[in-house]
């Protein structure tokens, strides 16, 4: 997992748009893909993400998919990010049969924090930062919880909720990776400027604080 853009994609939008906005959007610096699991009544899912991963790696992009880690036998999906443990998590880690990146939604829960560096977890992901619309099921997240998450493990940390190009310097003392987005780029007209502009204050953030 490479830091920067973390991109989550919508299934409900409409098949062209999606598929048009990631074509543009992958051409910059993307360090992932989710696919979260709001697919329509009736879609082709297997051949939607068939599609999503071909074009990510073209790109060398790797793709996860949210919760559905029963997908990852049938797709060539690269793995899963969870929203909360599974009481079965290692009788999912063996049904997988292969090397799967995976992620976890941490929210204030430090005990999660803690059983994802125990797990090996790839990375972790805190939400919501900011008041949103797409991640109205989190609470709002504590600033302090995600410096003292950085004292229990070394597992970089990325940062999803209402977050914008005008709030990202509140989150600039904060340990993260990168940053989660959804309709900050897929809702965007022009979402490949979006994207650049995103990067842009990561990239000036970094040039003064040594966080990786």
């Amino acid at each position: 997992m490479r830091s920067g853009i973390y991109l989550i994609l919508d299934p409900s939008m409409d098949r062209e748009e999606l598929m048009n906005k990631l074509e543009e959007v992958i051409q910059e610096d993307i360090a992932a893909v989710q696919i979260w699991d709001n697919f329509l009544l009736g879609e082709n899912i297997l051949d939607l993400i068939d599609q999503i991963v071909q074009k990510c790696h073209r790109q060398h992009i790797p793709v996860l998919i949210n919760n559905r880690w029963d997908l990852l036998a049938l797709t060539p999906l690269d793995g899963v990010h969870l929203d909360s443990i599974p009481q079965d998590f290692h009788e999912i880690q063996q049904a997988c049969k292969k090397e799967v990146l995976w992620g976890i939604t941490c929210n204030n829960d430090l005990m999660v924090v803690q059983w994802a560096e125990n797990n090996g977890f790839n990375y972790i992901s805190f939400c919501s930062m900011f008041p949103s619309s797409t991640a109205n099921s989190c609470d709002l997240v504590h600033f302090d919880v995600v410096q003292d998450a950085r004292k229990i493990s070394n597992i970089p940390i990325y940062l999803a909720g209402g977050i914008k190009p005008e709030n990202m310097e509140l989150l600039n003392e904060l340990p993260y990776s990168g940053i989660a987005l959804v309709s900050g780029i897929m809702n965007s007209a022009q979402p490949k400027e979006s994207i650049k502009k995103y990067l842009h204050i990561i990239e000036k953030r970094n040039e003064t604080r040594n966080y990786k």
